[in-house]
């Protein structure tokens, strides 16, 4: 089994924010994350699909399809977007964390991911601190 990654990168804002709980324990919980003004990131997307190589081209996937796939799927709706209000493929009433945007973006992909296997999405939300999904 091999594995190709293609990074991407994507700026985005949004904000953690439970309606139902008070100012104080939206604070408490959330930290910066809270900002009733919203906030950005730079992310880095890793999106890593796995098969055989392809005995005559030597690809598991063309990576240049992937990444116009990424490109048209995803970083089109979140590049420079408020998670929270402009992204579709989010569902509706769920906190735009790190954790969640892997979810969304795996299904996102998935479906369109053609002659191998989607592994994993990694998305950076800063140097420190990321998430990993497998489909799983």
């Amino acid at each position: 089994m091999v594995y190709l990654t293609r990074r991407e990168r994507f700026n985005a804002a949004h904000k953690l924010w439970v309606d139902d709980w008070d100012d104080e324990k939206n604070f408490a919980v959330f930290g910066k994350c809270a900002n009733v003004n919203w906030h950005g990131h730079n992310y880095e997307l890793f999106v890593t699909v796995k098969g055989t190589p392809d005995p005559m081209t030597g690809f598991v996937m063309d990576a240049k399809k992937l990444s116009k796939l990424i490109k048209k799927l995803v970083l089109d709706e979140l590049d420079h977007r408020n998670l929270n209000l402009d992204v579709d493929f989010i569902p509706k009433k769920t906190q735009p964390t790190t954790e969640n945007l892997v979810l969304s973006i795996w299904n996102r992909l998935e479906p369109h991911i053609e002659g191998c296997q989607l592994h994993c999405i990694k998305l950076y939300e800063t140097e420190n601190i990321f998430a990993e999904y497998y489909g799983e």
